[in-house]
């Protein structure tokens, strides 16, 4: 699910204010012109764009499955 893009009138698009995928657990926050990646609330990784921190949460949430028996529980 992507953030609204508060610039959409812009001349000039931008990308959108971050992404949070469905369950809330990866998200992409800006970081002055970076993306910080952030997997439940602990920052795990940093990318220089959009478009890059969408792919990696993507893959990342793509390979993650249930990792402990009290997740699973």
């Amino acid at each position: 699910m992507d953030i609204q893009n508060y610039g959409i009138l812009d001349a000039v698009p931008t990308d959108p204010s971050g992404y949070v995928i469905k369950d809330g657990m990866w998200a992409a926050v800006p970081w002055g012109k970076k993306f910080v990646i952030l997997h439940n609330g602990l920052q795990v990784h940093t990318c220089n764009n959009y478009k890059t921190a969408k792919t990696y949460i993507q893959k990342a949430a793509k390979g993650a499955s249930v990792s402990t028996l009290d997740e699973f529980l």
